[in-house]
């Protein structure tokens, strides 16, 4: 079967990397280093800086989905992520910019 293009989706993408990381404990960067080359082909649609922005995240020992989740929100205007998990609010920081850890209390 051939295609002329294949749409990845976000919501996909995060799934994948959470069963191989998760469910196949495969490491993060051959991951990172899988969804590269899958998304260097010219008949893959995918939103690239979002995907680039979850690998940066990925890459650091953070959770893909942060990455998409914190790019997309500051695409959609939104200037600080806000998150209860304290490892994910230090990876935004460091890799995408402000980051806020909220409260229980």
């Amino acid at each position: 079967m051939e295609a002329e293009a294949v749409a990845l989706t976000l919501p996909s993408l995060c799934e994948f990397v959470w069963v191989l990381t998760r469910g196949y404990k495969t490491d993060a960067v051959e991951v990172a280093t899988a969804i590269r080359k899958l998304i260097e082909s010219a008949s893959v649609i995918v939103d690239r800086l979002a995907v680039e922005a979850g690998l940066r995240v990925l890459e650091r020992g953070g959770d893909f989905a942060d990455g998409v989740i914190a790019f997309d929100g500051r695409r959609a205007g939104g200037r600080v992520f806000v998150s209860f998990d304290r490892r994910a609010v230090a990876l935004i920081h460091v890799t995408l910019g402000d980051a806020q850890l909220l409260s229980t209390h």
